[in-house]
């Protein structure tokens, strides 16, 4: 089996080699190009143009390039999927790590609502400033894992159960695939006024399908975890 290591050590090394061959700032920075170092901004002001936001990263992720985006949702729901899978088949964990001391649950509990409020300022206008649906999603299941690891498991899954979790979580997939069919059909809403909360036709409501998916998706990979592994 050495000879594999050494096989995969040459690899790495040649990968390597490569990246440092094709960069910019490779062997020879003194033949670099000017115009290499200069962002050519007119493609950024044409994305802004066609989307109707200013940020111009959501308006490739949910237009230009929003195929890929659609792939990117099932790639995640498909994650989730095999956290179930793969965790079907094993006992629930007898001990529950969590924190118990006062100061680091108020702590705890304090991220958690700053992070749910990012993650709603980022679902909301993450089309106008930095963020967007897959930022908030993260924030918001940040919040969820800080509550986690300060509350009873069981609570935990009650309040999952009751407010029918797994449920709207796979009707935002849902919402966002018909959303998205629509778009990549050619149906396109008004664009609205450049840099007001209603602009940017469907973006900005991929930026909530999708922190919505997210965010949900962590909770039941969260659960799981703790259920079956006693830990996050």
């Amino acid at each position: 089996m050495k000879w594999f290591k050494w096989l995969y050590i040459i690899a790495g090394l040649a990968f390597v080699g490569t990246m440092l061959g094709l960069t910019p700032f490779g062997p020879n920075p003194g033949h670099l190009d000017s115009s290499v170092l200069v962002p050519d901004l007119s493609l950024v002001k044409t994305i802004v143009e066609e989307t109707g936001v200013p940020n111009a990263v959501s308006g490739i992720i949910f237009q230009n390039r929003l195929y890929d985006t659609v792939f990117e949702v099932v790639v995640f729901t498909l994650a989730i999927m095999g956290v179930r899978f793969l965790l079907a088949n094993e006992q629930p964990s007898c001990t529950i790590y969590q924190f118990t001391d006062q100061p680091s649950i108020v702590l705890a509990r304090l991220g958690a609502t700053i992070a749910a409020l990012i993650a709603v300022e980022l679902a909301i206008r993450g089309h106008l400033s930095p963020g967007g649906g897959f930022a908030a999603g993260v924030a918001g299941g940040t919040a969820i894992g800080l509550v986690a690891i300060t509350s009873s498991s069981q609570r935990m899954e009650a309040l999952y159960d009751r407010w029918r979790i797994a449920q709207w979580e796979k009707i935002s997939v849902l919402v966002f695939m018909g959303l998205a069919l629509l778009s990549l059909g050619g149906l396109a809403l008004p664009t609205g006024t450049l840099g007001t909360l209603v602009s940017g036709g469907w973006i900005p409501w991929f930026n909530l399908l999708v922190a919505i998916k997210v965010a949900l998706g962590s909770w039941a990979a969260v659960l799981l975890f703790i259920r079956y592994r006693g830990l996050l």
